[in-house]
This record gives C-alpha cells, structure tokens and sequence, in this order.
C-alpha cells in the first residue's frame, strides 16, 4: 500500500490535507507537503493567474508534491425572478449593516469546465496532482493533463458518481462522506442525495472500483486515519483538521467559532453559497433554515451576496456571516502547527 501510495501521489504518509478554498493557502499547503504528507490548494475561487501565484509560492516552501483542487460544476442558468427573491430576502440584513444589497447576482467564480486560462496554468506548472469538485471537467480537458503526467483524483459522494469519475480517467477517486465539511461534492445538487457516511461509502467504492479510494469526512485523527485504511482506503484526506493551524487563513471569528459549543452542531445550508455545505451555525445558517432549498440562486451567484453581506458585516465587527465551513468532528480540532499536527496523525498509525 505504502509503495502504490508514493506512486500515485508522491508522498510517504496516508494523509491529505484537503483543499478548502478560502481558508487553505499556499502556507498550509507547503508546511503539510513538506512534512511527507499531501498539501493541497483549493482555487476554485481563482483567477488562473493568481492559482499560478500560490502554486509558485507552495514551489518556494517545498518540493514536496501538491495537490490543486477545481471546481467543474455546470454554470449557472441565470434566473432574474429567483435573483431578485433572494436580494429581497437578504436586503434587511444588508440595512442592518447601512447598505443595500447589490443589483443583481454575478456569477464570480468561472467553473473548471470552461475555464481556458486555468487549464493553461495547470498544464504550464504541472503540480503533481489535480483534483476535481462537483463532478469532472470535458473529457479533452483530462486527456490533456493525464498527457501532462498529472496525476487526477475525483470526489464522489455515492457509487454511481464515483464509477462516472472512474470512467473518465481519474487515477483514485475522493469517498465524501456527508460527515464532511464545506460543499457536498454532488453533482447534482437538484437530486436526492442519499446521504452516505464515510465508512460505508469508503467501503462500498474499495469494493466496487478499480482504482483506489480515499476516504473524507469527519477524520480528525490518528484514530480516524487507521480505520480507513483497515477499511482499504489509500489514504485519507482531512480538512476541518487544519483549520485551527496557524497556517491556515481562517480569520479569527471563524477559529473562535470552531473552537466553541457551535463545533458540536454543524449543519448543512444553501444558503452562503448556492450549494449545499457543511457549516459551523451562525447568523447565515439561522437565515438559511427559514428558505427552501428551491428559493437559493444556484452557485455561485448566491455566493456573491453572500460574500458581500460577509464582507460588510465583518467590517463593523459582526463575523457571523462567513463561510464557517466544518465537518462533524469538529470538536475535535486542536491549535497545533500543520507539521506537528500531521507528526501527531501519523504517529497514531
């Protein structure tokens, strides 16, 4: 397993750090990396040029291999009537703040599937590994970076999902348990999700592909590594782990709340950004459990407001409308340097 594991991904330790767009950056992702374990860097939210940027400063820290994440959700169909419901909905939380709500919803991220530049950046800096959210990109689009000697992992949150991914050429495939923190990785996020946990979907995918499985979701330690692996998974990947490193970008109202009794009851909400997440409960989530999943604007284009309300309120002090994304085991974070947290897991082994 150890020999397939340095293969595949470069690295000598089962461990992912996973890539949360925002709060993973380039300095979690080298300190992780150079620890012999996988750092990764999430840029779903980039522009092509400033991936490039955090991949250069990773290379500056490290040679030890890393991991860029994309999102290749279906682009948004702009729906005007939707639109203006939700800034409606969200304008007296923009007056309690002194302003209004915008205009109208942008789309502010471009999803991987049609995104030219980021494509042209990946193949020009070639990080060992790139790892694909909310589905897989254009078939032409692996083609050319398996050509490019890049390894591609997919996330998949049910079996029909994960064998859609094995089909297109991924080298290992991510089991998203619904334990796990931030976005679902549906890829349809308009059909039943049938809610597996990461036990059993690890399980069910090592049983049924051809290609290795790494587990994700709700695994915050040693403990958590081990029963994975003895489950088959190559490797695990964990997130809401990292959050409490010094590294990481999580900014302080986040790490407080991540640190608090909020820890213990993450929920999932539409609400933040179009998409269903796992989040720490605060003002956004408290908002969210009052609206029908059909009443969101699809992603990203809730996003946008919900990045602006964040943006405001945070400006006079209230942090409650961030992005708090956290995965079940929350409680189980500690504030430790991302090399002696990963030290740490793999000492449990």
């Amino acid at each position: 397993m150890s020999e397939n594991l340095h293969q595949l991904l470069g690295v000598e330790l089962p461990i992912i750090q996973a890539p949360m767009a925002g709060a993973a950056g380039s300095a979690l992702a080298a300190a992780v990396s150079a620890t012999g374990a996988l750092g990764s860097l999430g840029v779903g939210a980039l522009e092509a040029a400033a991936a490039g940027r955090e991949i250069a400063a990773v290379r500056a820290r490290t040679a030890g291999p890393l991991n860029v994440n994309v999102f290749c959700h279906e682009p948004p169909q702009p729906d005007a009537a939707l639109a203006a419901a939700w800034l409606a909905r969200l304008a007296p939380e923009f007056r309690r703040y002194g302003a209004e709500p915008p205009p109208a919803l942008r789309e502010i991220y471009r999803s991987f599937r049609t995104d030219d530049a980021m494509l042209a950046e990946l193949l020009a800096l070639k990080p060992r590994v790139v790892s694909f959210h909310f589905g897989a990109p254009p078939a032409e689009r692996i083609r050319a970076l398996r050509a490019a000697g890049i390894v591609l992992l997919g996330c998949a949150t049910s079996l029909e999902e994960a064998r859609q991914l094995e089909a297109a050429g991924v080298q290992a495939v991510i089991a998203q348990g619904y334990e796990a923190g931030g976005h679902r990785g549906v890829f349809d996020p308009g059909r039943e999700d049938a809610r597996l946990g990461t036990l059993a979907l690890t399980r069910l995918l090592v049983r049924c592909l051809g290609v290795p499985v790494i587990a994700a979701g709700g695994i915050m330690d040693g403990a958590g590594i081990a029963a994975v692996l003895r489950l088959g998974a190559l490797a695990a990947q964990l997130g809401t782990a990292f959050l409490l490193c010094p590294e990481s970008l999580a900014d302080a109202a986040y790490r407080a709340s991540l640190a608090g009794p909020a820890a213990h009851h993450t929920l999932m909400t539409r609400a933040i950004s179009g998409r269903p997440a796992r989040c720490l409960p605060n003002r956004f989530t408290a908002l969210g459990s009052q609206v029908a999943d059909a009443q969101v604007p699809a992603y990203p284009l809730a996003y946008d407001a919900g990045k602006q309300l964040h943006a405001l309120a945070r400006a006079a002090g209230e942090g409650g409308y961030g992005a708090h994304w956290a995965g079940q085991g929350a409680p189980l974070a500690r504030a430790l340097p991302a090399a002696t947290l990963v030290r740490e897991l793999a000492a449990a082994l």
